[in-house]
């Protein structure tokens, strides 16, 4: 793989932008917003979270699950629906589907951001790792992942996909291109799945490892970060001989902030 830093494809419209602009659809899907294959399953959940939030004003994303049957590559329309409105906490279930059927079953957890008690607070510190700017780009080739013209990568330390290492790790700053925002809730979520399966760490030869169930959980820090970066750590921390693995993913702003985790259930696909 190359290591070049991304550019941007001119005139064609950003995550950000195509996250902030969403309708009921049919919602094409863009050649350069695919992943492997179809629209970037990161993406396709973030989507659906701004459709969910429709449902849920004036409240908090504090979880969401998304579960894919197939690959998103034909226009696609969402429906969503109120499932539990209490004091505490709301719930809504989303729907992203195309004339094929049913294509992203997701839900969300919404709640209110304060209340009358504060609660002890836990976070996960940030690794000592170099700032992005000690580390070099890493660009995919456009051609295998679409989307990673939109952002910049920079990987810490040496692991690599693909590059059989000994540990299913993988950590790096990550930053869309597009602006210097900080992410909000809807580039977090997306921004989530934005690195390779870290248990392509651990691999030799060239196989997909697509996500089966993406569930992300911003936390506390989110709302005070004051970069575009992000610092993402995925570990796959379970693995079987059958193919089938589960990926923990933290992140951290520049300034050490935890900004929330998200785990994904992922299988080998070899055909």
């Amino acid at each position: 793989m190359q290591e070049n830093a991304s550019e941007e494809i001119p005139g064609a419209i950003s995550p950000g932008r195509f996250l902030r602009n969403w309708h009921g659809g049919p919602i094409a899907v863009p050649q350069h917003l695919k992943g492997f294959g179809g629209l970037h399953g990161g993406l396709a959940l973030a989507l659906l979270t701004a459709a969910m939030q429709e449902k849920a004003p004036g409240v908090e994303l504090v979880s969401v699950t998304g579960r894919f049957g197939r690959t998103i590559d034909a226009p696609l329309r969402i429906t969503t629906e109120l499932t539990h409105a209490g004091r505490s906490s709301t719930i809504v279930s989303g729907r992203a589907e195309s004339d094929r059927g049913p294509l992203l079953d997701s839900w969300a957890v919404f709640a209110p951001s304060g209340g009358d008690v504060s609660w002890p607070e836990v976070s996960i510190p940030i690794p000592e790792v170099p700032g992005p700017e000690e580390c070099e780009p890493f660009a995919i080739p456009k051609e295998f992942v679409p989307i990673t013209t939109s952002m910049e990568i920079r990987p810490v330390g040496s692991s690599r996909p693909y590059a059989g290492g000994e540990e299913a790790e993988l950590v790096a700053w990550v930053r869309l291109v597009e602006d210097d925002s900080p992410p909000d809730v809807l580039r977090f979520v997306f921004l989530m799945d934005a690195l390779a399966p870290s248990y392509a760490a651990v691999l030799s030869t060239l196989a997909l490892v697509p996500t089966v169930e993406l569930t992300v959980r911003p936390g506390a820090g989110l709302a005070k970060a004051s970069s575009p970066w992000l610092l993402l750590r995925a570990t796959t921390r379970q693995a079987a001989t059958s193919g089938w693995s589960v990926e923990w993913i933290d992140a951290w702003d520049a300034a050490g902030a935890h900004l929330g985790s998200a785990q994904q259930l992922r299988m080998v696909r070899t055909g």
